[in-house]
Protein backbone atom coordinates (compact mmCIF):
# COMPACT_ATOMS: atom_id res chain seq x y z
CA UNK A 1 0.00 0.00 0.00
CA UNK A 2 1.49 3.26 -1.10
CA UNK A 3 -0.01 6.63 0.64
CA UNK A 4 1.32 9.68 -1.56
CA UNK A 5 0.99 13.17 0.64
CA UNK A 6 1.51 16.45 -1.06
CA UNK A 7 0.92 20.00 -0.41
CA UNK A 8 2.54 23.25 0.26
CA UNK A 9 5.30 24.00 2.53
CA UNK A 10 4.20 24.05 6.30
CA UNK A 11 1.02 22.47 5.13
CA UNK A 12 0.88 19.47 7.49
CA UNK A 13 2.25 17.10 5.62
CA UNK A 14 4.44 15.63 8.37
CA UNK A 15 2.12 15.42 10.94
CA UNK A 16 -0.72 13.92 8.93
CA UNK A 17 1.86 11.44 7.78
CA UNK A 18 3.13 10.36 11.17
CA UNK A 19 0.01 9.96 12.64
CA UNK A 20 -1.47 7.55 9.75
CA UNK A 21 1.55 5.40 10.44
CA UNK A 22 1.25 5.23 14.37
CA UNK A 23 -2.32 4.65 13.58
CA UNK A 24 -1.06 1.72 11.55
CA UNK A 25 2.02 0.31 13.94
CA UNK A 26 3.12 0.86 17.31
CA UNK A 27 6.26 0.39 15.85
CA UNK A 28 7.04 2.58 12.26
CA UNK A 29 10.00 3.60 10.54
CA UNK A 30 10.78 6.93 9.70
CA UNK A 31 12.86 7.37 6.49
CA UNK A 32 14.78 10.43 6.13
CA UNK A 33 15.88 11.39 2.89
CA UNK A 34 17.56 14.86 3.73
CA UNK A 35 21.28 14.88 2.83
CA UNK A 36 23.58 16.70 5.67
CA UNK A 37 24.35 19.86 4.28
CA UNK A 38 26.59 21.51 7.86
CA UNK A 39 26.42 21.54 11.02
CA UNK A 40 23.47 23.55 11.56
CA UNK A 41 21.22 21.06 9.14
CA UNK A 42 22.90 18.13 11.19
CA UNK A 43 21.63 19.99 14.55
CA UNK A 44 17.49 20.34 13.11
CA UNK A 45 18.14 16.43 11.55
CA UNK A 46 19.07 15.51 15.53
CA UNK A 47 16.29 17.90 16.90
CA UNK A 48 13.29 16.27 14.41
CA UNK A 49 14.56 12.78 15.47
CA UNK A 50 14.52 13.78 19.01
CA UNK A 51 10.74 14.79 18.38
CA UNK A 52 9.68 11.75 17.38
CA UNK A 53 9.32 9.14 20.38
CA UNK A 54 11.01 5.44 20.85
CA UNK A 55 8.09 4.03 18.59
CA UNK A 56 9.77 5.23 15.63
CA UNK A 57 12.86 3.74 14.38
CA UNK A 58 14.74 6.70 12.52
CA UNK A 59 16.98 5.62 9.43
CA UNK A 60 19.08 8.35 7.31
CA UNK A 61 19.41 7.03 3.56
CA UNK A 62 19.75 9.71 0.66
CA UNK A 63 18.67 7.98 -2.43
CA UNK A 64 18.45 4.05 -2.29
CA UNK A 65 15.52 4.25 -0.08
CA UNK A 66 14.29 0.74 -1.38
CA UNK A 67 17.34 -0.73 0.40
CA UNK A 68 16.41 0.27 3.85
CA UNK A 69 12.19 -0.99 3.77
CA UNK A 70 11.29 -4.60 4.35
CA UNK A 71 8.28 -6.55 3.63
CA UNK A 72 5.34 -5.55 6.29
CA UNK A 73 7.01 -2.32 7.49
CA UNK A 74 5.17 0.88 7.93
CA UNK A 75 7.48 3.69 6.77
CA UNK A 76 6.93 7.39 6.47
CA UNK A 77 9.39 8.80 3.81
CA UNK A 78 10.51 12.12 4.17
CA UNK A 79 10.58 13.85 1.72
CA UNK A 80 10.60 13.41 -2.36
CA UNK A 81 11.84 17.03 -2.48
CA UNK A 82 15.20 16.67 -0.74
CA UNK A 83 15.77 12.78 -1.87
CA UNK A 84 15.01 14.56 -5.48
CA UNK A 85 17.89 16.79 -4.42
CA UNK A 86 20.20 14.36 -3.77
CA UNK A 87 20.30 12.85 -7.34
CA UNK A 88 19.91 15.98 -8.89
CA UNK A 89 23.00 17.96 -7.27
CA UNK A 90 24.54 14.11 -7.80
CA UNK A 91 23.59 14.49 -11.70
CA UNK A 92 24.93 18.06 -11.86
CA UNK A 93 21.67 19.22 -12.44
CA UNK A 94 20.66 16.49 -15.29
CA UNK A 95 17.01 16.27 -15.82
CA UNK A 96 17.00 13.52 -17.45
CA UNK A 97 19.51 11.30 -15.92
CA UNK A 98 17.90 12.91 -12.20
CA UNK A 99 14.42 11.82 -13.43
CA UNK A 100 15.13 8.45 -14.50
CA UNK A 101 17.21 7.30 -12.02
CA UNK A 102 14.02 8.68 -9.13
CA UNK A 103 11.45 6.51 -10.79
CA UNK A 104 13.88 3.63 -10.90
CA UNK A 105 14.26 3.71 -7.62
CA UNK A 106 10.66 4.36 -6.80
CA UNK A 107 9.24 1.60 -9.22
CA UNK A 108 11.37 -0.88 -6.67
CA UNK A 109 9.29 0.09 -3.70
CA UNK A 110 5.62 -0.78 -5.98
CA UNK A 111 7.21 -4.69 -5.41
CA UNK A 112 7.92 -4.84 -1.42
CA UNK A 113 5.32 -6.04 0.39
CA UNK A 114 5.09 -2.93 2.69
CA UNK A 115 2.52 0.13 4.16
CA UNK A 116 4.71 3.32 2.45
CA UNK A 117 3.83 6.77 3.02
CA UNK A 118 5.40 9.30 1.03
CA UNK A 119 5.55 12.68 1.44
CA UNK A 120 6.38 15.01 -1.45
CA UNK A 121 5.71 19.06 -2.00
CA UNK A 122 4.07 20.90 -4.43
CA UNK A 123 6.59 23.26 -5.32
CA UNK A 124 5.37 24.39 -8.24
CA UNK A 125 2.59 25.71 -7.22
CA UNK A 126 4.68 28.61 -4.57
CA UNK A 127 6.88 31.51 -6.16
CA UNK A 128 8.62 30.90 -9.73
CA UNK A 129 12.18 30.10 -9.26
CA UNK A 130 14.07 33.11 -10.43
CA UNK A 131 17.03 30.53 -11.46
CA UNK A 132 17.48 27.84 -14.65
CA UNK A 133 18.29 25.21 -11.97
CA UNK A 134 15.52 26.14 -10.23
CA UNK A 135 12.92 25.95 -12.56
CA UNK A 136 14.49 23.05 -13.83
CA UNK A 137 14.02 21.52 -10.39
CA UNK A 138 10.41 22.69 -10.02
CA UNK A 139 9.77 20.80 -13.57
CA UNK A 140 11.93 17.44 -12.23
CA UNK A 141 9.98 17.80 -8.98
CA UNK A 142 6.29 17.98 -11.07
CA UNK A 143 7.20 15.07 -13.04
CA UNK A 144 8.44 12.42 -10.47
CA UNK A 145 4.76 13.98 -8.17
CA UNK A 146 3.00 12.72 -11.11
CA UNK A 147 4.76 9.48 -11.60
CA UNK A 148 3.96 9.12 -7.62
CA UNK A 149 0.71 9.74 -7.70
CA UNK A 150 -0.07 7.37 -10.70
CA UNK A 151 1.12 4.39 -8.83
CA UNK A 152 0.06 5.46 -5.06
CA UNK A 153 -3.54 3.77 -4.13
CA UNK A 154 -4.18 7.22 -2.07
CA UNK A 155 -3.16 10.12 -2.76
CA UNK A 156 -4.14 12.94 0.11
CA UNK A 157 -3.47 16.69 -0.69
CA UNK A 158 -2.68 19.15 2.56
CA UNK A 159 -4.09 22.72 2.52
CA UNK A 160 -3.72 24.22 5.95
CA UNK A 161 -3.86 21.07 7.67
CA UNK A 162 -6.54 20.00 6.26
CA UNK A 163 -6.22 16.86 4.48
CA UNK A 164 -8.56 16.27 0.89
CA UNK A 165 -8.44 12.74 -0.60
CA UNK A 166 -7.56 13.13 -4.11
CA UNK A 167 -7.25 9.39 -4.68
Amino acid sequence: MIYYITGGERSGKSSYAQNLALSLSNTPKYVATSRVWGDDHRKRIDRHIADRDDRWTSIEEEKAISTVINSKDIVVIDCVTLWLTNYYFDTKNDVETCLELAKEEFNKLLNIDATIIIISNEIGMGVHAQTEIGRKFTELQGWMNQHIAKHADKAIFMVSGIPINIK
